[in-house]
């Protein structure tokens, strides 16, 4: 008889004594591999519409546009010279409203990559350039530029209530009672 016998563990005896047998190997973290190129998760599109257009007179490299549901445009950022022929070049994939931005590649080329934008008028709307509303179950917030405010903005519950009893809604103030907005449910 040995004098330091070594036990078997309390836990493995059970494991063994209740018909469980040794743990499953560990898992392999890393992905599969796949053929090159073919793996990952897709990114999200960042724009809708990227286009080449030949447009001369402007005089700027870059420039920044939002292209309202009229068709009027509105300069963000660049030159007060015409952008319409960069307008016009989204135009044959994307219809208005859009936002664009729109830079430089050659003496005569621009790039220029838009996305779709949802503008509605708010009458009425608190003065301020950004406004944010959100409901859930314990009420309703109104953000003005970031300070909460008393009340609501009755376009926006509107809005926010076709995504569901519990939403988020954000707009950017485009020109007067004009806004961009962005909402989802919560």
């Amino acid at each position: 008889m040995a004098l330091f016998r070594r036990r078997e563990p309390l836990h493995e005896r059970l494991a063994r004594e209740g018909g469980l047998g040794a743990a499953p190997p560990a898992l392999d973290p890393r992905p599969p591999l796949l053929e090159t190129g073919i793996h990952g998760i897709q990114r999200p599109r960042s724009w809708d519409a990227t286009v080449a257009a030949e447009v001369d007179g402007i005089d700027a490299d870059e420039a920044q546009f939002v292209v309202m549901p009229d068709g009027s445009l509105l300069v963000e950022e660049g030159p007060d010279a015409s952008l319409e022929g960069l307008a016009e070049a989204v135009e044959r994939e994307l219809r208005p409203p859009y936002r664009a931005r729109a830079v430089r590649r050659g003496e005569m080329l621009w790039a220029v990559q838009a996305r779709r934008i949802e503008v509605l008028e708010l009458p009425g709307a608190p003065d301020g350039e950004t406004l944010d509303l959100t409901r859930t179950a314990d009420g309703a917030e109104l953000r003005v530029d970031g300070e909460r405010v008393f009340g609501t903005v009755r376009g926006l519950e509107e809005r926010g209530l076709r995504e569901g009893q519990e939403f988020a809604v954000h707009a950017d103030r485009l020109d007067g009672d004009l806004w961009e907005l962005r909402a989802s449910a919560l």
